[in-house]
């Protein structure tokens, strides 16, 4: 007989045995599957944090770069043509990429990506001025940079002021363009703060609203508007040196001219006899001012208006310059003012009113025979 608890190999095929190795490996398959677990949970969590990452890296670089696709069907840039309607507002200073965000976030655009793309790609884009535009969306973006070139796109109003226009010309020219009600304008004239009425002019806004184009916003107020005029007539003044204290009186004569000389030619002739009169204390005797005063056109004044003292406007009776400008005048009249023509003359009259031709006399008698070819072309032309 065999003894079993001597031979190992019998010990090993004991049943105690042979449960004790089957809990081992039951065990040891456990660590195994809970390690394979572990590893899977890990790779998991990896791939996540990666395509975080790369969804962090994406839209960073797509805020920087302009890539942001902002449309959900995820198109870069729409084929376009469009359809109505949006309207957009750039600012002014915006760069390409900030009105790249504008045009996309008022869906334009379908990429802040593909409108800097088209920007870049056209030399003209660094033309696009500041203003409020009527466009479509979603359009192409070269077309939408298109768009924005081309100012029928604009919604901006333009109003634009002539030379030698009164203040009440000018109030109800605006009002017929940009239909601000003549009231709130008419209120806006008579507050120099709101209009940034320099002091200098004493609180009367005539000869200040400077005749040029002005862009007119939807919505613009009747301050914002006179207020570009005002700030105009600054400007010019301040760029052709002309000192504070002169102001008034470089625009009131200036106006005087932009009434009385029809051709650039005569202007500086007639700043030049404007300033002789005043250096020899002789009365203007414009009639341009007394109708002024009296609210009228230069066609409906008589010689009994131009005696009556009681219009302080009445440069035959009042010596030395009206109490303001009697419109506002361009920058060729107040060129003439700084530079007047050098002579000695001291009377003009336009005898030929369609012509605007402007005879100069420097005594009373060369005049007469002046006033006498005026008369003889009213009496040729029913004038």
């Amino acid at each position: 007989m065999t003894d079993l608890f001597g031979d190992p190999a019998a010990r090993s095929s004991s049943p105690e045995s042979r449960r004790s190795r089957s809990r081992g490996r039951a065990r040891a398959q456990r660590e195994r599957q809970k390690r394979r677990r572990r590893s899977i949970w890990v790779l998991i969590v990896a791939l996540v944090l990666v395509a975080g990452a790369g969804y962090v890296v994406s839209e960073l670089l797509g805020g920087v770069f302009g890539g942001g696709s902002g449309n959900e069907a995820g198109v870069e840039d729409y084929p376009g043509p469009g359809h109505p309607a949006a309207r957009v507002v750039v600012a002014d200073g915006d760069t390409g990429a900030m009105i790249a965000h504008t045009l996309q976030v008022a869906g334009v655009v379908a990429t802040e990506k593909a409108f800097n793309r088209a920007y870049a790609a056209n030399p003209d884009s660094i033309s696009i001025q500041p203003g409020t535009y009527n466009l479509l969306l979603e359009m192409k973006a070269s077309d939408a940079v298109l768009a924005l070139l081309n100012p029928s796109s604009r919604a901006t109003i333009g109003v634009t002021i002539p030379e030698g226009y009164t203040t009440e010309q000018t109030l109800a020219k605006v009002n017929e363009v940009t239909l601000i009600p003549i009231e709130d304008l008419k209120a806006a004239a008579a507050d120099p703060a709101a209009i940034g009425l320099p002091a200098e002019a004493g609180g009367a806004v005539e000869g200040w609203l400077f005749p040029a184009t002005y862009p007119v916003e939807p919505g613009a107020s009747a301050a914002s508007v006179l207020q570009q005029m005002t700030a105009k007539t600054v400007e010019v003044l301040t760029v052709k040196g002309v000192p504070n204290d002169q102001w008034e009186t470089v625009l009131n004569k200036a106006s005087i001219v932009e009434r009385e000389a029809k051709l650039a030619a005569d202007r500086p002739k007639v700043a030049r006899a404007i300033d002789n009169r005043l250096d020899k204390q002789m009365p203007l005797q414009v009639d341009a001012t007394v109708a002024y005063g009296l609210g009228i056109s230069g066609k409906q004044l008589t010689t009994e208006m131009t005696q009556d003292p009681s219009n302080p406007y009445n440069t035959y009776r009042h010596l030395g310059l009206p109490p303001t400008p009697i419109a506002s005048p361009g920058e060729v009249s107040i060129d003439a003012v700084l530079n007047p023509e050098p002579g000695d003359w001291l009377f003009w009259v336009t005898v030929n009113l369609d012509t605007g031709e402007t005879l100069f006399a420097s005594n009373y008698d060369d005049h007469q025979l002046n006033v006498e070819k005026l008369h003889e072309w009213q009496a040729e032309h029913g004038g």
